[in-house]
């Protein structure tokens, strides 16, 4: 299509025209994307073959000193007046070599057996000597230590060959005829040139430690039959989780395949519905307010702002108990005002109103969820130019057309990676759906007791804490995230806000 055709459609053709371009261009762009992300693998590995040359060529043509401090972490810094220096990368080797012998090694070699380490012990009873059998290593403590003692291998490894590094240019320095720079000079370029390695060096570790060391044990979680029945003893099992997520065929009638297949739809559905309307109704009533001759803005600004205030589980808690099958609710009351007699309706869980719960919990997204959207469009509705405004009434531009033409574009440039969040946080929106149905109204036709509004995050929590079905939970996790995260990297990668980083800056 040329640009004078396009520029001849009318508002809702050149949406539909740009939303077919999208779609169309979704394969080229996964296409893309899995190239990038061969073309990242590619060149991790041949950056380790060149580490790999430079490493090994470091040590055939150092001298004696640097020879031998790639068996005594160090040396080259300690024969050479870097003594602090020199002795912080010895304590490390020292350290780690402790830890391996009286930890990490055990840990290590029963990692991957996984099976729970039990010995006998006698303990004398009322005169007697009875042997009983004691677990010494469960198998959880042994996937969660040996996950820990492969994280310190690998972090010794990187400051091993930071060591040898240092050793190979402290020679070249020597040869040069200088001298290594001393313990305080280095201590000040990490406070100045260096700064952002200093301050980023905590949060790397705890990053590690709290985010990294947790995610990875959930992942190998997903490769065992770990459940509450075998938590002191379990295996792995390899992929039997994943087959089960697919398999279309059970003894007991309903399949896990179909029931995934269920929730993974609803769950897109949900996705696509609680972010739209959220968005749309939001920008909406912004655009209300903040409209010229509109009285006491700040006063509609700050309803909005106390609807955030009340915290999110509080409203829908008070919303469940409204729409409950309470003869008490508020709804249960108004329907019997009207029919004259006493009314238990329960439009959140009844077996027969799946459709009905669907939309009602969708609607009270809305409720919580335009809050949100009404101020930050607000707040960008305020820093557009004035002067586009006028300029554009000048042209001749009515307010339809102003909107299409200024505000529309800018408020999707600034705001399409907010929808991308948006959307990705709405596929693992627990609290709305577990606090206002608990994924009901359950069918026999689901497995595991799922329902009708159950997502994916929240059939995750019900197998791993009502049905003990952690290996299963944990592999319906990973899929949830590569999906995720598939999906957000190719649709941002498309949208104006990362091609044009600075067009409205």
């Amino acid at each position: 299509m040329t640009y004078t055709e396009y520029m001849s459609l009318n508002v809702f053709q050149r949406f539909w025209y740009k939303f077919t371009q999208f779609i169309k261009a979704i394969p080229t762009n996964i296409k893309k994307f899995f190239c990038f992300i061969g073309r990242a693998i590619k060149n991790f590995f041949v950056g380790i073959g060149r580490g790999t040359k430079e490493f090994f060529l470091g040590f055939i043509k150092g001298d004696i000193i640097t020879k031998l401090s790639y068996f005594i972490m160090g040396l080259g810094n300690l024969l050479r007046g870097q003594i602090l220096k020199g002795l912080a990368f010895l304590s490390i080797e020292v350290g780690y070599i402790l830890f391996m012998v009286f930890f990490g090694a055990e840990y290590i070699g029963l990692f991957f057996r996984l099976e729970a380490v039990k010995t006998t012990q006698t303990i004398e009873f009322m005169g007697k000597q009875i042997t009983q059998e004691v677990v010494e290593h469960y198998s959880y403590q042994i996937l969660l230590y040996g996950i820990l003692a492969f994280m310190v291998t690998i972090a010794f490894i990187a400051l091993y060959i930071v060591s040898t590094k240092s050793a190979r240019n402290n020679e070249a320095i020597i040869k040069s005829g200088k001298r290594p720079p001393k313990f305080r000079e280095e201590l000040k370029e990490l406070l100045d040139s260096k700064f952002h390695t200093t301050m980023l060096s905590l949060p790397v570790i705890l990053i590690c430690v709290f985010v990294l060391l947790p995610l990875i044990f959930m992942i190998t979680m997903a490769f065992t039959n770990f459940s509450e029945m075998n938590y002191d003893s379990f295996n792995w099992i390899g992929l039997d989780n994943f087959r089960e997520i697919f398999s279309t065929s059970d003894s007991g009638g309903a399949s896990m395949g179909y029931t995934f297949a269920c929730v993974a739809g609803w769950t897109i559905i949900w996705a696509i519905f609680a972010t739209f309307s959220n968005y749309i109704l939001g920008m909406i009533v912004a655009l209300m307010i903040n409209k010229k001759g509109i009285k006491l803005k700040k006063l509609w600004r700050t309803m909005f702002v106390m609807t955030i205030a009340v915290p999110q589980f509080v409203t829908l808690l008070v919303m469940a108990q409204m729409l409950g099958s309470s003869t008490e609710s508020p709804l249960n009351l108004i329907i019997s005002m009207f029919t004259g007699t006493t009314s238990s309706v329960n439009i959140l869980t009844t077996a027969n109103n799946a459709i009905l719960a669907r939309v009602s919990v969708i609607l009270v997204n809305c409720w919580v969820g335009i809050p949100y959207t009404i101020l930050m469009i607000s707040g960008l509705l305020m820093n557009i130019p004035e002067d586009l405004y006028e300029s554009a009434r000048i042209d001749g531009a009515g307010p339809v057309k102003s909107f299409t033409k200024i505000t529309l574009p800018y408020m999707l440039f600034v705001t399409t990676p907010y929808l991308i969040t948006t959307f990705i946080g709405n596929v693992n929106n627990f609290n709305v759906i577990y606090l206002l149905t608990e994924g009901g109204p359950k069918v026999s036709e689901y497995k595991y007791s799922a329902g009708k509004t159950d997502l994916l995050i929240t059939l995750l929590f019900k197998l791993s804490v009502n049905q003990n079905k952690y290996g299963l939970g944990a592999a319906i996790g990973i899929l949830v995230f590569l999906v995720c995260a598939t999906l957000s990297l190719i649709t941002f990668n498309m949208t104006k806000s990362a091609k044009n980083e600075e067009e409205f800056s």
